[in-house]
């Protein structure tokens, strides 16, 4: 009977462990769902008193909590600490947290360190994440190296898992930009067409874009807007 006993002991503190750190979960999660509630209120301040609830313990709901936290702290134009939050979170993770990554790329974009938010994209764009090759699409452009830029644009366009309108319209201006109006006109076509909304921008260019098409046009390619995304950090 001993030894039987014996062997269920460490089973059973297993077992315990296993429902106390479940339980942990379940509560971090509904620390998290609170503070979600309080963020889509505006209720900034009171969101972050929430996620500050979560532990380190807490393993990847804590790195989603300082991620959150970073979030709230952007909304309230605390840039500096969303940008900490942000390093936090990523750190949290390991590493690797592609969504973190990027939103401290915006944050450091805001506070004119471009060197750095280049370097937070990249970090994002080493996993596939979407939005980071087009806001390194974005700094490419700025920069002058338009090749570059039609690069970061095209996969940022392959790797997003829905519509990508703005992508596509800046895709566009680069290639009509190299001389390339008939892929610029398909990619103005494709901005229009994705968009929920009326796109302006592209659905300027794609007339002008034609005009080209037909022949030489006042402005030409130059007058071609490059559109900046909506995305979940813009204020």
């Amino acid at each position: 009977m001993k030894r039987m006993l014996k062997g269920l002991f460490p089973a059973l503190l297993l077992l315990t462990l296993t429902c106390a750190t479940a339980a942990a979960q379940e509560r971090a999660q509904e620390m998290i769902a609170r503070g979600n509630e309080r963020y889509a209120r505006g209720e900034y301040r009171s969101a972050v008193a929430e996620y500050e609830r979560v532990t380190r313990a807490e393993g990847e709901t804590y790195a989603q909590a300082l991620y959150n936290i970073g979030v709230c702290r952007f909304e309230l134009w605390q840039t500096e600490e969303a940008a900490r939050a942000y390093r936090r979170a990523i750190e949290a993770r390991g590493g690797r947290y592609p969504k973190a990554s990027y939103a401290l790329g915006v944050a450091l974009e805001e506070l004119k360190r471009e060197p750095e938010a280049k370097a937070a994209y990249e970090q994002a764009a080493q996993s596939g994440y979407a939005p980071a090759h087009y806001k390194l699409g974005m700094l490419a452009a700025r920069a002058g190296d338009e090749g570059r830029a039609a690069e970061y644009f095209r996969e940022a366009i392959r790797r997003s898992k829905d519509k990508f309108p703005a992508s596509h319209n800046n895709l566009g201006v680069m290639l009509a930009r190299a001389g390339r109006l008939a892929e610029a006109e398909r990619e103005f076509e494709a901005a229009v067409r994705q968009s929920d909304v009326p796109f302006e921008e592209a659905a300027g260019n794609l007339r002008l874009c034609r005009k080209l098409l037909a022949g030489p046009s006042q402005g030409g390619a130059a007058s071609l807007k490059v559109a900046s995304a909506a995305d979940g950090f813009n204020r």
